[in-house]
């Protein structure tokens, strides 16, 4: 893609016409001579006093703040006057209440300010992460270059990271790594195409795509904070009656909901969710295909949703403890942006392997468990297919659980029951029957609070199946989120205290 200036970005991204820059004190930093003969020149060449501008302006009628690195001063890089305007730029906007697109650029401390430049990296952090304590979104675009402490500072912290096409990202300059080590470093590497494969990206967006992007981001994100839910959703409704259930044998579920052709999460997204952005891995360089993570609206509720994709798990490729760190990310999003989180369970079972031990699986579920009891925001856990294991668990225990009719929740497949208890798999069906697995049975023992009927063939009628469990989801949420925070989350406590004892 070819090259763009800050001036020509921003005129793509924000309305025509509504930045207006803030201004800024600018600290009083004893130079040298050559020093101030460079920013002299860096001055004259961009008509900007330093190597950031801040501000605000407009995404499609929506306030925004704007903090962004300027490349074509002294290449973007960071000393205590510009680190002093982001941090201004930054405070400001968090005491504005304004969602912030930033947009860093550059190769980090600016080297000659030294030491005293390079801890400025610290003071932004700060300074980021106050604006996300109050609730606010952070949403990032990596431009060409980002490097050093740039990328490992208000780069590498958004709720949402996008990139620009092409951009180089990184924390070691690949200048630096030659002179250093004396061979170049590996091409393709420090690529923003190959960091969105790795995890680390959520996505690569053209210029020209950015606006509608972050403005369908902004949709969710700040959806509670501009409106809340409408005088309609604020009408109280009665709750959807339980359909009666046909008595269907637990292992006919099971077999139902191993079909390869079984809707799946994404298939929930794709036709009844509004305002989807799809997130991309962990942040930390870790992801799986069997992971879903994205921003989404079900009816007027804005939400995280965090899901198991049945159809990117294989025997050779099952969850793994990449799959719960992306959960645990979904759950902090949740928490940093005060969205209800909405889990969704379809899983024939995490790895059961060395690499899975090693990376601490076991404690990737507890810690899923312990983040999303304490998670204070609404949370609704959705049992779509298969539910096996403590992968499956991890991501059941919310304030209330759905189930589609035919989904079944175990410790371990049938199989494995069987293997345990008669020492062959031939008894699998009978222990699919005895442990109360399926739906009906959880919704009988206080585990499910809902099950939704499922259309004859829930494959060849996606729509029905998956517009089915969006209208379930739907009043659950809205409901959830007229019920004041310490009812809620009492509600909550005492559901998982009282499991399975009588009364």
């Amino acid at each position: 893609m070819a090259p763009i200036s800050l001036d020509a970005l921003l005129s793509v991204v924000l309305d025509a016409g509504s930045l207006t820059p803030w201004t800024t004190q600018d600290p009083v930093v004893g130079i040298e001579d050559a020093y101030a003969t460079e920013l002299a020149a860096a001055r004259a060449k961009t008509g900007r006093r330093e190597s950031v501008v801040v501000g605000k302006g407009t995404i499609n009628g929506r306030r925004v703040a704007v903090v962004a690195g300027d490349p074509a001063f002294l290449a973007g890089s960071i000393g205590v006057a510009a680190a002093e305007r982001l941090v201004q730029g930054l405070e400001r906007a968090t005491r504005e209440q304004l969602p912030i697109i930033a947009f860093p650029v550059g190769g980090g401390t600016r080297m000659q300010e030294g030491s005293i430049a390079f801890l400025q990296m610290a003071k932004i952090t700060q300074a980021v992460m106050q604006h996300k304590e109050a609730n606010l979104p952070y949403l990032v675009y990596l431009r060409h270059p980002t490097m050093g402490g740039v990328f490992a500072s208000w780069g590498s912290l958004g709720h949402v990271q996008l990139a620009e096409p092409g951009a180089m990202v990184g924390f070691l300059g690949p200048r630096v790594y030659e002179a250093l080590y004396g061979q170049a470093f590996p091409d393709g590497v420090q690529l923003a195409e190959n960091l969105q494969r790795r995890g680390i990206v959520d996505a690569v967006v053209p210029h020209a795509e950015l606006a509608g992007v972050l403005h369908t981001i902004l949709n969710v994100a700040m959806a509670r904070r501009e409106r809340g839910l409408t005088s309609a959703d604020r009408t109280p409704t009665p709750p959807l009656p339980q359909p009666p259930l046909a008595d269907v044998p637990a292992w006919t579920s099971v077999q139902i909901t191993r079909r390869a052709d079984r809707p799946g999460v994404r298939d929930l997204l794709a036709r009844t969710a509004s305002d989807v952005t799809m997130l991309n891995g962990t942040g930390d360089g870790d992801s799986h295909p069997g992971s879903v993570l994205a921003l989404a609206r079900f009816g007027g509720a804005p939400c995280v949703v965090l899901g198991q994709c049945r159809q990117g798990q294989t025997l050779d490729h099952p969850l793994d403890p990449a799959a719960l760190r992306e959960a645990r990310r979904g759950i902090r999003l949740a928490r940093e942006l005060r969205l209800p989180l909405v889990t969704v369970i379809d899983t024939p079972g995490a790895a059961l392997s060395r690499s899975a031990e090693e990376r601490g699986l076991a404690g990737e579920i507890a810690r899923t468990l312990a983040d999303l009891l304490t998670l204070q925001t609404p949370t609704i856990s959705v049992l779509l297919g298969q539910g096996t294991g403590g992968i499956a668990l991890a991501l059941a225990p919310c304030d209330r659980v759905i189930a589609s009719e035919h989904a079944w929740l175990a410790p371990l497949p049938p199989e494995g029951a069987s293997a345990i208890v008669h020492r062959d798999t031939a008894h699998a069906s009978e222990m699919a029957a005895t442990q109360g697995v399926r739906a009906a049975d959880l919704l009988t023992n206080g585990i499910v609070d809902r099950v939704v009927p499922e259309p004859p063939d829930a494959a060849a009628d996606a729509d029905a199946f998956c517009s089915g469990i969006a209208a379930a989801l739907t009043s659950e949420l809205v409901a959830l989120m007229l019920v004041p925070r310490k009812e809620r989350l009492r509600r909550r406590a005492a559901r998982l205290r009282g499991l399975g004892l009588p009364g």
